[in-house]
């Protein structure tokens, strides 16, 4: 069964719409960017990750920082220095292996990320409070398929 050249039509403009929030999300995302490199203790999304995968599996070498966070090596290399200089990680070497550096969370880092995870819980609660089960896995899905488009962008 195909649609009705009105259901296509209302199709379209959804998609347009998802299309447009996408760019406002990541007019978003730019704008915490660069508040996270002016405003002392500002983290930006890959910040945040990079504190939630240490939080969530330890010290990690920063190749499996990079993996886990989804970023390069390089990027993650310039993150764990701005992460280092606020005092939210160190880097280790392994006892006996001292071409390895492991990357640990402080208790500075520890707070900041249990902090930032209270706030954005917080402000999703707030912001999402009309929206029903349904509705946040159904955003949820899209925001999943939208990264999997950039991904192939």
């Amino acid at each position: 069964m195909s649609e009705t050249p009105d259901a296509a039509q209302e199709r379209l403009a959804a998609l347009e719409a998802v299309a447009r929030a996408a760019y406002s999300l990541s007019a978003a995302d730019a704008r915490l960017r660069g508040r996270a490199t002016r405003v002392p203790g500002a983290l930006s999304l890959t910040h945040a990750r990079a504190l939630r995968v240490l939080a969530e599996r330890g010290p990690l070498p920063v190749k499996e920082l990079a993996q886990a966070a989804e970023t390069t090596s390089a990027a993650a290399t310039q993150l764990v220095n701005g992460l280092e200089q606020a005092g939210y990680v160190t880097r280790e070497r392994p006892h006996g292996d001292r071409r390895s550096v492991l990357v640990s969370l402080t208790d500075s880092g520890v707070r900041r990320h249990r902090e930032r995870e209270r706030l954005l819980a917080a402000a999703l609660d707030t912001r999402l409070a009309t929206l029903d089960v349904e509705a946040l896995q159904a955003g949820a899905a899209v925001l999943r398929e939208l990264a999997v488009i950039y991904d192939t962008l």
